[in-house]
């Protein structure tokens, strides 16, 4: 017999499930992968997964908070909200003191400039890795070439600097249109 979790249980959940996320991948895009292996299936479906990633990257503000909002709401009402938050803003918060304390000590240091670089293709292939994860996802039927041509249309856009919250609602858009 599969018994229903409290809401205490929930709330707690959501605190343990950003804490964890944001502790184990501190970077917004990279967190998404880790947050959708842990909400989809437990807290929600994968197409309300989606749904949230998108509308909290067309919504101002940062995208990582607004998708804790929208998991934690939709888990556990407002008090989920709550605990999605200060799990996803803790610790981001505590580890960003600490970097800042130790790269005011070490900004004078040739090492440092060089472990940046070395860091900047490590974090592109994260991006890719997470937005092939999201296209997969997002894509419910075999992909087509309407699929594709969203796709590249949007690409394209993004290369000439059009604000993401325009792509997106510009693809939503087009969505509704090719797949109706």
């Amino acid at each position: 017999m599969n018994e229903q979790p409290t809401p205490f249980q929930v709330w707690t959940k959501l605190l343990w499930m950003f804490l964890k996320v944001n502790l184990l991948s501190p970077s917004g895009p990279a967190s998404i992968g880790l947050l959708f292996d842990e909400a989809v299936g437990t807290l929600m479906s994968e197409e309300r997964f989606v749904e949230a990633v998108g509308l909290s990257n067309v919504l101002p503000g940062s995208e990582a908070l607004k998708l804790a909002m929208f998991v934690g709401h939709a888990a556990g009402g407002f008090p989920g909200v709550v605990a999605a938050l200060v799990g996803a803003v803790l610790p981001p918060t505590v580890m960003m003191l600490v970097v800042a304390a130790i790269l005011q000590y070490f900004q004078e240091e040739a090492w440092l400039k060089s472990f940046v670089s070395g860091m900047s293709p490590a974090v592109a292939a994260l991006m890719v890795v997470v937005a092939w994860d999201l296209f997969k996802a997002g894509t419910t039927k075999k992909v087509d070439r309407r699929t594709l041509f969203i796709a590249v249309l949007s690409a394209a856009a993004l290369y000439f600097q059009v604000p993401s919250p325009v792509v997106l609602l510009g693809a939503g858009i087009l969505g509704v249109v090719l797949f109706r």
